[in-house]
């Protein structure tokens, strides 16, 4: 085998092993960073993207309301994209995009209150996803994993009349993880396993049927 010919070779074989996969993985997981369809044309979900996939994505989706749901950053700086350093606040982006910024932060009560109390993110979500204003809804945390993973667990038991089965089951088919998606996870414990689904919480913080709520 000639120098030149091995050369073209080896090349290749690089471009294959290292340069496509870690192309591809820059795609998947900064670019659109798993966004994946909760109810198509409505409800997506994900990890945090770059500007320039956020921005595809209001685009392509038609998004009127972006969800954080990082309670340890409150207002991401994502990257313009992933081949440069520069960042913009998510809260800007969306403002220069015309859409909703919504900050939400995952809490947990101690387990002597639950289940008679659920955390007051859950609320806040449901305020937000009430609203057909806000739609189509984009929500997403660090990884899309597992705060977003509750979060969706929460709208399809509450909007779609899924079981906490079915719900806790496409969780844990999401990336969640087999060994933490048990009941010894709070967040398992209190987002999906102990909620009730067509309760609002009153400005005195009692619980009603939702079309009770004044």
């Amino acid at each position: 085998m000639s120098r030149a010919l091995r050369a073209v070779l080896i090349a290749g074989i690089v471009l294959v092993v290292v340069v496509f996969p870690f192309v591809a993985y820059r795609d998947e997981y900064t670019y659109q960073k798993r966004l994946r369809v909760v109810v198509p044309g409505r409800v997506y979900r994900g990890g945090q993207p770059t500007a320039a996939g956020l921005r595809d994505a209001v685009r392509e989706l038609k998004l009127r309301t972006v969800i954080n749901l990082q309670e340890d950053v409150p207002d991401p700086d994502l990257y313009l994209s992933y081949w440069t350093l520069e960042t913009v606040k998510e809260s800007e982006l969306c403002e220069q995009l015309g859409v909703n910024f919504v900050q939400i932060s995952p809490d947990l009560l101690v387990r002597r209150l639950i289940p008679q109390e659920r955390p007051r993110a859950i609320d806040e979500f449901l305020t937000v996803m009430d609203d057909e204003r806000n739609y189509p809804v984009l929500f997403h945390c660090r990884a899309g994993l597992h705060r977003t993973g509750c979060l969706a667990a929460v709208y399809r038991m509450e909007y779609q009349g899924w079981s906490r089965d079915a719900a806790w089951r496409e969780l844990r088919a999401n990336g969640f993880g087999e060994w933490v998606s048990t009941a010894s996870n709070d967040y398992i414990t209190q987002y999906v396993l102990t909620f009730t689904p067509g309760l609002r919480r009153t400005a005195d913080g009692r619980f009603v049927a939702k079309g009770a709520v004044p």
